[in-house]
């Protein structure tokens, strides 16, 4: 059985810029993925061929990003039983177009939604991961120990910030 993997969807190759956040996150933690510009509108049946042949092949997870009307991520839930993680790519001010068909899909098709944007991309791809850790102890451990790390920065940072404040103070 091969290596599961991520299958990004999105809507159009302009939405390739701000997914490619997501494709560092994957990369870091050798995870597998496939791109695919496809359509919920445009193009659903060959949407629904790539998901099914996906789910055959062995996806774990699915990333949908469209930056109009994100219906992608509900048709790709509605083909697979496989997690769906949707990524609106920009929540204008008071534009919520890409965001509210990515939230409010019907009973029984669910997409989990992250953040917008690069931001959300990466959030995807950390969700992503996090669903492959839950069966891969490898991966689990890599990224507790990114968790760590990420942490002890912090207080190292912070430690530095003391350093720095008690050094102004005292002159």
């Amino acid at each position: 059985m091969s290596k599961p993997f991520v299958a990004i969807l999105i809507g159009a190759d302009s939405d390739l810029p701000v997914m490619e956040a997501a494709f560092g996150v994957l990369d870091k933690f050798d995870i597998p993925f496939e791109v695919k510009v496809s359509s919920a509108h445009h193009s659903p049946d060959s949407t629904r061929d790539y998901v099914s042949d996906a789910d055959q092949r062995g996806c774990a997870a699915f990333i949908c990003a469209s930056g109009v009307a994100t219906h992608l991520a509900v048709a790709v839930s509605a083909a697979t039983l496989r997690p769906v993680i949707g990524v609106p790519i920009d929540v204008s001010a008071g534009d919520l177009n890409t965001l509210l068909p990515t939230v409010q899909t019907p009973g029984g098709f669910p997409v989990a939604t992250v953040a917008t944007g690069k931001v959300g991309a990466q959030n995807a791809a950390y969700l992503a991961a996090q669903i492959l850790a839950c069966v891969d102890t490898d991966l689990h451990q890599k990224l507790v120990d990114e968790r760590r790390a990420n942490a002890e920065a912090v207080v190292a940072r912070d430690v530095q910030l003391q350093k720095d404040l008690q050094s102004r103070r005292s002159r």
